[in-house]
């Protein structure tokens, strides 16, 4: 039988505690679906789900109330995944400044060397990077928790803003309810893409994640660093321009090496990542605000071929152009 572990420690969010129970416990109904011929077929699934810490004694949650959990570290064992989720901020916005205990960190390491699945959900990632399993691992977090994780965990190769990143079974998403995308991939990886997509269907949440650019304040980022505001502004003023990394670098008055090493520490990406990354921004921007065409708004942001335009806004934000402006126009 498939075991899943949800790590259950002090001010830990409670709906991601056990709202991946739930999820888990969705998966194990029996479903009917059609197949793609037409026959009835019975998707099924019983994962054994349980939540533990190294003690098994109650915890209190984030809102400080108690909560049992089901089991101590010893009595497990084995395990296929090991699931985080988010904890409760403090007043300024962080996670605890230490997250979990070693006899906790050490217990994750060991699963993970035994070939268990290891998730962090927003600042559940913290937990991941306290127990080592971070270190030279692309990985990811809310946007509001980048410059802490990379503070806090210097040999991670964080990656700003993105939806979910699994690197060899190092399972990472970021905002405080990715505990939803986290458990749908954890469905996927243990029982199969079918029986993921009736899950996310039955319980009416999107099976694909969304980019994280669809939430971020505009200039978040820019705010929080002088080089990030030129490097911005730069692109964003030059309308109808193609803007290549030597052009920026010219620009801002430094090498193409300089300009790849300093985007590279601050945000995870190379220049042309960049530079696409703040033209889809403002792309989203517009689109919201303006009636302007999909083909002119690309133009205007440098894109000769409106096509190239329309993949790369489809690849960062996981919908069309046309798609982001009638939602948005819809709320």
């Amino acid at each position: 039988m498939t075991t899943i572990v949800i790590l259950s420690v002090n001010n830990a969010l409670p709906s991601g505690l056990m709202g991946m129970v739930d999820i888990f416990a969705l998966s194990g109904l029996h479903f009917v679906q059609k197949s793609g011929d037409g026959a009835l077929s019975k998707v099924e699934w019983h994962p054994n789900v349980i939540l533990a810490n190294h003690d098994g004694q109650p915890i209190t949650d984030g809102h400080g109330r108690i909560f049992e959990v089901d089991s101590d570290f010893a009595s497990i064992e084995h395990c296929d995944a090991v699931l985080v989720p988010g904890f409760i901020p403090n007043g300024q916005g962080h996670p605890p400044k230490t997250t979990t205990d070693m006899l906790t960190c050490s217990w994750l390491a060991t699963q993970y060397k035994k070939g268990a699945l290891m998730c962090g959900s927003c600042s559940g990632v913290f937990a991941l990077g306290e127990a080592g399993l971070l270190n030279n691992r692309k990985c990811t977090t809310t946007w509001w928790l980048h410059d802490e994780l990379k503070q806090r965990f210097p040999k991670a190769n964080a990656v700003w803003a993105s939806e979910l990143i699994d690197d060899n079974g190092i399972i990472t998403a970021g905002g405080p309810l990715s505990w939803v995308t986290i458990a749908l991939h954890i469905v996927k990886k243990l029982a199969g893409i079918e029986t993921a997509k009736v899950v996310a269907d039955f319980s009416v949440v999107d099976a694909i994640p969304k980019s994280q650019n669809l939430y971020v304040p505009e200039g978040y980022q820019a705010s929080n660093n002088p080089f990030l505001a030129k490097a911005e502004y730069t692109i964003r003023k030059a309308h109808y321009q193609t803007m290549s990394a030597g052009d920026l670098a010219k620009i801002m008055a430094v090498s193409e090496r300089t300009l790849n090493r300093k985007l590279k520490e601050l945000t995870g990406e190379t220049p042309k990542a960049f530079i696409d990354g703040v033209r889809i921004s403002h792309a989203c921007t517009l689109l919201a605000t303006t009636n302007t065409s999909v083909k002119e708004i690309a133009l205007s942001l440098g894109y000769t071929d409106d096509s190239v335009f329309r993949r790369l806004f489809k690849q960062k934000i996981k919908m069309t152009p046309s798609n982001y402006q009638q939602q948005r126009r819809n709320n």
